[in-house]
């Protein structure tokens, strides 16, 4: 009864309106990036461009496609998502399932924790950080994008909240049929626990794939760098690596910089809608607990 009142009708249409507005106000400005990208030269230099394309072309995307610097960091991006985020979840899935247990089970389980923990707090700054990896010899290594990164605290305590959460008894009927710890956290823990688990692969992978500065500072050449340090020194640079210099003076930088920076946004665009439905489930479940 409560939910046919007409205040209460009144006040979901306003909410309603507020989160459309709000969705169209971040729409917006990509859709606009995307007319602009299939716009010709003198339409885009001259601002002309809102939310129709003038003079389509997809002159844009046939030059951008035709940098190999490009499609080269576009690869790199892809490989470090994609191992990045599985191993990324293989760690901090596991450490997550021990740091769960408790004290009669793990002993020195609050030490660890607080291990952990204090690395949230405290970080040693970019210099040591940049002579490790110097001293790993990992530069211009994939695995100097990845490696620093493995261990996000903040995920193995959305994890570990999540795991706390499972019933008990689930564990200990894999027990009874003669599991182990192993066994019980693949067989039981993993597939009840797909929420959490698809909400740190979607924090991992956007963070992975909208890292720039890492591949700026431990990347030697274009052809090493991720996507997104690529867009830098392209656009915050002005660099025109990759790019014949006569295409670059008879096109316009906006249609160019307008198609390499939708096709950059493409692939977490396509990847969010699967993944968001576990979103919020996942949020609200692995942070209501220690």
């Amino acid at each position: 009864m409560y939910h046919k009142t007409l205040p209460y009708r009144l006040f979901s249409v306003f909410n309603y309106f507020i989160l459309a507005v709000i969705s169209i106000g971040c729409l917006l400005p990509l859709f606009h990036l995307l007319m602009v990208s299939f716009s010709d030269t003198s339409a885009a230099n001259a601002g002309l461009v809102t939310l129709w394309p003038i003079g389509f072309t997809t002159e844009a995307y046939a030059k951008t496609f035709d940098n190999a610097n490009f499609l080269t960091s576009l690869w790199v991006s892809v490989k470090r998502t994609v191992i990045g985020t599985a191993l990324a979840l293989a760690v901090n899935s596991v450490a997550a399932y021990a740091l769960s247990k408790d004290n009669r089970v793990f002993r020195g389980r609050n030490v660890y924790l607080w291990y952990f923990v204090v690395t949230m707090l405290f970080s040693a700054g970019l210099v040591p950080a940049y002579v490790l990896i110097l001293k790993l010899g990992l530069m211009n290594s994939l695995f100097a994008l990845i490696l620093p990164g493995l261990v996000a605290v903040y995920n193995i305590i959305l994890l570990l909240n999540f795991f706390r959460s499972v019933p008990k008894e689930l564990e200990e009927a894999a027990f009874i049929d003669g599991a182990g710890y192993l066994r019980s956290f693949v067989s039981v823990f993993l597939p009840v626990s797909l929420p959490a688990i698809a909400t740190i692969a979607l924090f991992t992978m956007v963070g992975h794939w909208n890292a720039y500065f890492d591949g700026l500072i431990y990347m030697k050449g274009a052809e090493n760098l991720p996507l997104a340090s690529f867009m830098q020194t392209l656009i915050v640079q002005g660099s025109t690596t990759g790019f014949d210099p006569a295409v670059i003076a008879n096109m316009s930088q906006r249609t160019l910089r307008a198609s390499q920076i939708f096709i950059s946004a493409l692939p977490i665009l396509l990847v969010y809608p699967f993944l968001q439905r576990f979103f919020v489930k996942g949020i609200v479940i692995g942070a209501v607990k220690e």
